[in-house]
């Protein structure tokens, strides 16, 4: 019955859609049926998910249908119903959301189009990590593809809108030719299509799993995000609108995670080398993901950055629990895999957080370059403060929810340099160095983030004049909020909930990751516990002071100006400025194009620092490929002579020439 009730769930969802797309010609109307069954949908499906997380089974739906190789076969796990969890809380939200963040363009813009694509983008998520059969996986992957891809082009007319939207079609169909390649594999090796088949089977021979799992990395990384196929994400996510950018941050790219944990309950008992991989690319995606945030001016673009980044922390805590296996540690098992899961939650909440501040931000003020706001936490308190409680959270600061899971990284990777062999030391110390330069930078980033957008004096006539958004967009950032601090206050439990997910992916009984997992609960109790005994001192002494000066009269004035008079807006830091000396330390990796003009002249009538950092592995590996690419296919116009009696020509050849091999 649990498995049911989110297969319901999904349908209204998607069918929510459909009335929407039909009902375009009302914005009203379909705004209410999308959003509406969304949240019905989300809520219907997230019960039976928590139930099954608790400890319920979740039966089989098998329908036959006609498509080979495969039966429409969904089931519910520990794995999946963590997924769902996260899914369908966020998508809920992001529905609220959107009733007043689209009102905006109803004007100009059809929006029965935009909620049919994004309800569809929940349901495909919601097939994804319930599908048993790879068939079916592959339909709902191509749809939850195809779906984010319009909603990316929703802005189809801005040009950059619709260069970031090709990039990310092409980039997901790359990956998803690897995907095809390894359930062709999977389903080779077992014989059948269906999941319980591949988990059945034989282990393949080492050679034969370590393809299986490059393929996995490469297919399922690319959806996620890992360095050095994340191109496409800096680019989609700031094109879409805010709420869809909260989605396909905070859950979409998860199901690339997802999808990787699941391959490996299909492939046996991990070499080392396994997680070596994948902690490198968690140093490298988390390293790089935070220094080209550091160098961004566009907030959204910031934001998409730090995905890769969290993804990198994902992937380290993955690869330490992946080590672990190898080296026969529960300690490392527990805690990586623990703490890359944890993460994946954590991140959704405060991901989505931002991003949807990031959208009310643009909504109140007009425009998400950093350089033109300043000021805002007096004229949008709502959406800075609670942007603020995501900026501690993403920066790892206790007792907030990525400390949690941070914490069980960092734990994972201490047991490991403490009981691993020589051999197996530096690639450990490195996790716990990365860990540590990922969280300094990051805080350094959303300083700069925050202070420059929210507090300060404006910097242009639309930040003076910003407003704050509506209850409908307030609700969702006050929830997840909240959510970052129940999380890191409930660490320890938290942690106990993830036992039988974990157990699921490792093949450990219960009783043995339960018990691992109790002295790094102590460990994390008595952490959160004195941040949040500092935390009310702190908001005791504010209190204390309010009530001292009740009393008294109490002026402001402005803070020592160097003997200006008169201090403008100009005089503050801009985004370049502010992460100029952290830019310059790293500028071999991220070589900014910049510009400067020096003042001259004891009274320089003018001065100015700018710069601009290109991604390098677009600009160097990926667009030099593409542009040899358009060069050779170009050369093969003279094939295309607007003839259609040519092209039947083609079909029919093509057809005799595989007739032929056939007889063969």
């Amino acid at each position: 019955m649990n498995t049911l009730l989110v297969v319901v769930g999904a349908g209204l969802i998607a069918s929510g859609g459909l009335l929407a797309l039909l009902a375009s010609r009302w914005p009203r109307w379909a705004t209410g049926i999308a959003s509406g069954t969304t949240v019905l949908g989300c809520g219907l499906g997230l019960v039976p998910a928590l139930r099954v997380l608790l400890g319920a089974t979740g039966e089989e739906v098998r329908l036959r249908w006609s498509v080979p190789n495969g039966d429409f076969l969904v089931a519910m796990d520990a794995l999946s119903a963590f997924f769902l969890v996260a899914i369908f809380s966020l998508c809920a939200l992001a529905a609220i959301y959107g009733v007043e963040y689209l009102q905006t363009y109803r004007k100009h813009k059809s929006l029965g189009p935009p909620w049919f694509f994004f309800n569809m983008l929940v349901a495909s998520m919601v097939l994804v990590v319930i599908a048993r059969n790879a068939v079916l996986f592959l339909v709902a992957w191509e749809i939850m593809s195809l779906a984010s891809f319009f909603l990316v082009t929703f802005e189809h007319e801005d040009e950059g809108v619709g260069r970031a939207g090709w990039t990310y079609l092409v980039a997901t169909h790359l990956g998803t030719a690897f995907l095809l390649a390894l359930f062709v594999l999977l389903g080779e090796g077992s014989g059948s299509m269906d999941f319980v088949g591949f988990g059945l089977a034989e282990h393949p021979v080492p050679r034969h799993a370590s393809l299986l799992f490059v393929l996995a990395v490469v297919g399922f990384g690319t959806k996620a995000g890992f360095v050095p196929f994340h191109v496409w994400l800096p680019e989609a996510h700031p094109a879409a609108p805010s709420h869809v950018s909260a989605v396909m941050s905070g859950v979409m790219i998860k199901t690339g995670i997802y999808g990787l944990l699941r391959t490996l309950t299909f492939l046996g008992t991990p070499p080392a080398w396994w997680g070596w991989l994948l902690i490198a690319i968690g140093l490298v995606s988390g390293i790089l993901g935070v220094l080209f945030a550091l160098a961004q001016h566009d907030l959204k673009r910031l934001l998409a950055y730090h995905s890769v980044e969290n993804i990198g922390i994902i992937a380290l805590g993955v690869g330490v629990g992946l080590l672990g296996l190898s080296l026969q540690s529960a300690p490392m098992i527990v805690l990586g895999f623990g703490g890359g899961l944890l993460h994946v939650l954590n991140h959704a909440c405060f991901k989505g957080l931002l991003f949807l501040g990031a959208g009310a931000v643009l909504h109140g003020a007009g425009t998400r370059e950093i350089d033109h706001l300043g000021g805002l936490l007096r004229r949008m308190p709502w959406t800075g403060w609670t942007f603020l409680v995501g900026a501690a959270a993403i920066s790892g600061l206790p007792p907030l929810n990525g400390f949690v899971s941070e914490l069980l990284v960092y734990l994972g990777g201490l047991e490991g340099v403490r009981s691993a062999s020589t051999s197996h030391m530096p690639i450990l110390v490195s996790v716990v160095a990365g860990l540590a330069l990922i969280g300094g930078l990051a805080m350094a980033c959303f300083a700069k983030a925050f202070g420059i957008v929210f507090l300060g004096e404006p910097r242009s006539s639309k930040a003076a004049n910003s407003h704050e958004c509506g209850w409908c967009m307030r609700l969702p950032m006050v929830i997840l909020a909240m959510a970052c601090a129940a999380i890191g206050v409930l660490g320890p439990l938290m942690v106990r909930l993830l036992v039988p997910v974990i157990a699921l992916v490792t093949g450990m009984p219960d009783e043995g990751v339960r018990a691992t997992t109790a002295s790094p609960c102590t460990i994390l109790g008595a952490v959160v516990g004195a941040s949040v005994a500092l935390l009310l001192l702190t908001v005791g002494l504010v209190i204390l002071r309010k009530w001292l000066l009740s009393g008294q009269t109490v002026s402001r004035t402005v803070t020592w100006d160097c003997g200006y008079a008169q201090p403008t807006p100009r005089m503050q830091y801009t985004a370049s400025s502010f992460a100029q000396p952290l830019t310059r330390f790293f500028q071999a990796f991220l070589r900014p194009r910049i510009s400067l003009v020096r003042p001259v002249d004891t009274f320089p009538a003018s001065a100015s620092l700018a710069t601009h950092t290109d991604d390098v592995f677009r600009e160097k590996v990926y667009s030099p490929v593409f542009r040899g690419v358009a060069r050779v296919v170009s050369g093969l116009r003279w094939f295309q002579h607007g003839r259609v009696q040519i092209y039947v020509l083609y079909i029919a050849l093509t057809l005799l020439a595989l007739l032929l091999w056939k007889l063969d």
